[in-house]
């Protein structure tokens, strides 16, 4: 019994070694293959580069509520000006700051059981200022501290500011050249194991461009243009066919 049993266990491991081989010449072989048959080899590379916003968009908004629309036009007229000069004296110029026209609409009074009526019970009346700067984190600061206006009686609302860069077209030249680069390196690191390199580039496609918030692993089939921060990661994708050689 116990001549059987070792019979079996060497039978066992001869079918195993045998696997083994067959398996790495069937990868060698696969490899090969790619020169001998499509003579090709299909290698995605990427580029990383971090950049820093050079434009800001900041919003606010100020609004007045009153049973006049006459009195209320006054209002905002009187909050304008308060706002107006408040930014005058931060530093921001006329050609970096642009208000909208006044918006205006009647609030409809509302019964005790609920049901709205057609009668006026109150104007709303707003408008909104607008920054646009290449001195972007002067402007944020100024956006984030715009609140101060409510100490002047004004009822302000500040928003989140966008965060631009100005130069992608350029950029996104740089960052294709810097993909295809990788993907190159890439593709002889992998035919280095049978002794062949990568020639001429057949054909390449470019994938979306993905401009994330720094240090974010967030990816969209579409792209990703984050406005949210001031620090971005631009991310570029070129999937290459090199030739064989």
């Amino acid at each position: 019994m116990k001549e059987i049993n070792g019979k079996v266990a060497i039978l066992i491991s001869i079918i195993l070694a045998l696997s083994l081989i067959a398996s790495a010449y069937l990868v060698t072989e696969g490899v090969k293959d790619i020169k001998g048959g499509n003579k090709a080899l299909t290698v995605t590379g990427s580029a990383k580069n971090k950049i820093e916003s050079d434009f800001i968009i900041w919003r606010g908004q100020f609004t007045v509520d009153n049973a006049s629309l006459s009195t209320g036009y006054q209002e905002i007229k009187s909050d304008f000006e308060i706002v107006q000069t408040y930014f005058k004296n931060l530093g921001i110029t006329e050609d970096e700051i642009t208000f909208s026209p006044v918006n205006t609409y009647g609030r409809n009074k509302i019964l005790d059981n609920g049901v709205y009526t057609n009668i006026i019970d109150s104007y709303n009346l707003s408008q909104t200022v607008e920054i646009r700067s290449t001195r972007v984190l002067e402007v944020a600061e100024i956006g984030r501290n715009s609140t101060n206006l409510i100490e002047e009686g004004v009822n302000f609302n500040s928003y989140n500011p966008e965060y631009l860069y100005t130069k992608l077209a350029d950029l996104k030249i740089e960052m294709i050249g810097l993909a295809t680069e990788d993907a190159k390196a890439r593709a002889d690191k992998l035919l280095s194991v049978t002794g062949n390199s990568s020639g001429k580039l057949n054909s390449a496609r470019i994938g979306v461009f993905q401009i994330t918030p720094l240090y974010s692993n967030e990816i969209e089939s579409y792209g990703i243009n984050d406005t949210s921060s001031y620090e971005k990661e631009i991310t570029s994708v070129v999937t290459c066919d090199f030739e064989v050689k």
